[in-house]
């Protein structure tokens, strides 16, 4: 029975993501952050905690938006797994002490913020809310 809910539920994601609704989703840091670039592996190794730093040991702070429909297309597009997916993902990763889930911001301006104060934070916000405070690391695309 979970296993036909969470069949239904990523046909229900990608009929709805594939409707053009939905704005372009980018990662991002801020705009004099230590961070430069970020090739889609690594992106997706950091989101899934699997890295805390990139190549050259630069250590990164991840930030989420808050649960809803851009977090959950966020991490289907980047990783392939569907909300519920995700969080069992993470509900193991804490179990088992080997990693911890990125910092959750309440908000889009929030995230902004942290994004613009710590010169190694990185996080993913619609393409329209990126602002001269911020660069875009990665484009995140189907």
């Amino acid at each position: 029975m979970a296993y036909l809910y969470q069949a239904l539920l990523a046909i229900m994601l990608s009929l709805t993501f594939h409707g053009g609704a939905w704005a372009q989703l980018v990662i991002v840091s801020g705009k004099n952050g230590a961070v430069s670039e970020l090739s889609r592996s690594q992106a997706e190794r950091l989101f899934l905690g699997r890295a805390t730093t990139l190549q050259d040991n630069t250590p990164v702070t991840l930030i989420d938006l808050p649960p809803g429909p851009e977090r959950d297309r966020f991490y289907l597009v980047l990783t392939g797994k569907n909300p519920v997916q995700t969080r069992a993902y993470w509900s193991r990763q804490v179990f088992t002490g080997r990693a911890l889930p990125p910092r959750q911001a309440s908000s889009v301006e929030e995230l902004r913020q942290w994004l613009s104060e710590d010169d190694n934070a990185i996080g993913y916000l619609p393409q329209e809310h990126v602002g001269e405070r911020l660069r875009v690391l990665l484009q995140v695309s189907e």
